[in-house]
């Protein structure tokens, strides 16, 4: 009796519709945490080098950051944080706790608000696309970090009014200033580029929020320093004329909303320790 020839089965895949292939992060959280990490040590080490008039040392250092890919890896890896999958674009946080407000003065057909936007990385963020504001940009893709710094801090000041700002946002950008020292003068600076407190006769609404600074953070910068906690950021700011209106933290991030409300009390912040331990990072600020 003849044997009936075996149908070749089917393998289970080739009868299976093709599955939809999640696209690869470009760069993994690991990866880009230590890229970003080593860059600024050597930003840091390049301000030290400049500082000593080490010119072959400065040289060396430019050659370890174009190994590393340059300011182009460098902002490839600083965009991951405005991914989905990272936790999206930090000025919808911005956008949530503004929104009351700027709905009401748009339905009182208000101008458009004035921002400073210090470090942008991306024309659409949620700000950019809300049709409230009216952005200038101190833009990362054409500086490099310790640049960007110098531009915001060699800008020229406001002649009046007409040249300040409704709001300046610094979204990730103290953190990449080298020295505790550059930090404070950075935060004492933007005084300089907000409109005055209670100039928004025209719109009562604003008040609540404007004329204020968005700052963000990572979250180790404050949660985890040796040398700044809340508190003493809180007295820090308040120095500065600035009140706290809204603060959010997560996992990787502190965002902050301050209010700006007069000229402020100074006051001398040394680098002091607020909290003791090994595993504390070196974060701080100091002003005065």
């Amino acid at each position: 009796m003849a044997l009936k020839k075996k149908r070749p089965q089917k393998s289970l895949a080739a009868g299976r519709p093709p599955i939809l292939q999640r696209q690869p992060k470009s760069i993994t959280r690991k990866s880009t945490k230590a890229l970003i990490n080593k860059h600024h040590l050597l930003e840091k080490r390049k301000k030290q080098a400049l500082a000593k008039g080490d010119d072959a040392g400065v040289a060396a250092i430019d050659a370890e950051i174009q190994a590393l890919g340059g300011l182009e890896a460098y902002q490839k890896a600083s965009l991951q944080g405005q991914r989905e999958d990272r936790g999206g674009d930090s000025s919808r946080v911005l956008m949530e706790w503004l929104q009351p407000c700027l709905t009401s003065h748009k339905e009182g057909s208000g101008r458009m608000l004035k921002m400073l936007e210090v470090g942008a990385l991306s024309t659409q963020n949620a700000c950019s696309q809300s049709g409230y504001f009216d952005i200038t940009r101190i833009d990362l893709n054409s500086q490099g970090e310790g640049i960007l710094q110098q531009d915001f801090m060699e800008r020229p000041l406001p002649k009046d009014d007409t040249e300040r700002f409704d709001i300046i946002s610094l979204s990730l950008v103290l953190n990449f200033v080298p020295d505790p020292k550059g930090r404070g003068d950075m935060l004492k600076r933007t005084t300089e580029f907000l409109r005055a407190a209670g100039r928004y006769l025209e719109a009562p609404s604003l008040t609540t929020n404007f004329p204020s600074l968005f700052l963000v953070l990572p979250a180790p910068c404050v949660t985890n320093s040796r040398y700044l906690d809340e508190e003493r950021l809180v007295g820090i700011m308040a120095s500065l004329g600035y009140a706290k209106v809204e603060s959010k933290t997560t996992q990787r991030l502190v965002y902050y909303l301050w209010r700006r409300e007069g000229k402020g009390i100074a006051r001398r912040f040394r680098k002091e320790e607020k909290r003791a331990g090994s595993t504390r990072n070196n974060f701080a600020v100091v002003l005065g």
